[in-house]
């Protein structure tokens, strides 16, 4: 640092004997000039880049490109202050804030640099992401933002002469207090890092407590809370400390949906069932929409109180709502169809009375009445 006040108190000397005008003139000009070079490289770069099979260096280059003209101009009016202004204390405040400046600035670069490397890796030429992946990337992008601007805030203070050691030992005893009072503040945030890393869900997930009354689509995860839109279209706001404390179910990742029917035929199509079981299954084995390789059951399971039941259990190929209702209405309608074709029917609930006894026993009490009246 000396040997730069010596260096840039001789330069002040002699520059000056020019005027001063003229010296700032000169400086401002080579600014300019450097500033229209390194707009010319930058866009040099970004189209050798730009055929490369590396997307990377796009990224560097296009975080790197409006700090660095930044820096340039930081070192332009820092000479031009150091060059116009005498006095060594004045001197040092322009070194502090010199310091200052190319330490935000590099954590702006940082900043820019997390950025485009967040979209990036969220491109489509990357390929489909699931909300998992784009949970995760989103995540670990904003904890890379958050921890940079908190050490460059600290590397600032440090450049400007605040005691950097005395601020943490302050933290440490006031965060105690502070924990108290935010306490709830901090189980939220938790509650989002548990969210971040565990990934139970993701935005544009479907998902249902069966502990609490909590269902429908997750638009944002936030550090506090979490925004569900219900199947009403009403905002659910959720703090992300109850995911900790409750069971979460994730409809948006089942790999099938189910089809799970009890049918009842009437039990004078006893002879009929064995027929209809196996129609019924073979329909289901050869329907393009089940999918073969997860359990497929149709069995005759009981005798109900008016019908002989069969069961029918399948996996659909599709999670979609609305298309599994498609399936699953066409392979009802077979099921009823193939019902008809052999003959038989749907039962419905029937209740059957048998009254040859009591006729019996009505004509004797009559007969025997008769008698009696033939004796008087």
């Amino acid at each position: 640092m000396e040997g730069l006040n010596d260096w840039l108190g001789a330069m002040q000397a002699e520059w000056l004997g020019y005027g001063p005008l003229v010296v700032s003139g000169g400086l401002v000009a080579v600014g300019l000039l450097l500033h229209m070079l390194l707009g010319f490289i930058v866009r040099r770069l970004h189209r050798v880049a730009g055929h490369s099979n590396n997307r990377w260096d796009d990224v560097v280059i296009s975080a790197l490109e409006v700090p660095l003209r930044l820096v340039l101009w930081v070192v332009v009016i820092c000479l031009l202050l150091v060059l116009h202004t005498a006095g060594e204390g004045w001197r040092s405040f322009v070194f502090e804030a010199y310091d200052t400046a190319l330490v935000l600035l590099l954590a702006w670069f940082l900043h820019r640099l997390v950025y485009y490397s967040e979209i990036e890796l969220l491109s489509g030429d990357r390929g489909q992401k699931t909300s998992t992946d784009k949970a995760t990337v989103h995540a670990i992008a904003k904890l890379l933002r958050i921890t940079l601007w908190v050490l460059a805030a600290l590397m600032a203070l440090q450049s400007i002469g605040v005691s950097v050691s005395g601020l943490l030992a302050f933290g440490g005893i006031g965060g105690i207090a502070v924990g108290f009072a935010a306490k709830d503040l901090l189980a939220n945030f938790f509650g989002a890092m548990t969210i971040f890393l565990d990934r139970p869900f993701a935005p544009g997930d479907w998902i249902r407590s069966p502990d609490r009354e909590i269902e429908g689509t997750v638009e944002e995860i936030s550090w506090r809370l979490t925004r569900i839109r219900t199947f009403d279209q009403r905002p659910l706001y959720v703090p992300n400390a109850v995911f900790s404390q409750i069971a979460v179910e994730n409809p948006s990742r089942m790999l099938n949906r189910r089809i799970y029917e009890t049918i009842g035929l009437r039990y004078q199509d006893s002879a009929a069932m064995g027929d209809v079981v196996a129609a019924v299954r073979s329909m289901l084995e050869s329907h393009e929409e089940i999918d073969t390789g997860r359990t497929l059951i149709v069995n005759f399971v009981s005798f109900g109180a008016s019908s002989l039941d069969f069961f029918v259990y399948a996996f659909t190929k599709t999670t979609v709502w609305v298309e599994y209702h498609r399936i699953k209405q066409e392979i009802l309608l077979n099921i009823l169809q193939i019902i008809h074709d052999h003959g038989a029917d749907v039962a419905f609930p029937t209740r059957t009375l048998h009254l040859q006894q009591v006729e019996a026993e009505i004509a004797a009490g009559e007969g025997a009445a008769a008698e009696q009246d033939g004796g008087v």
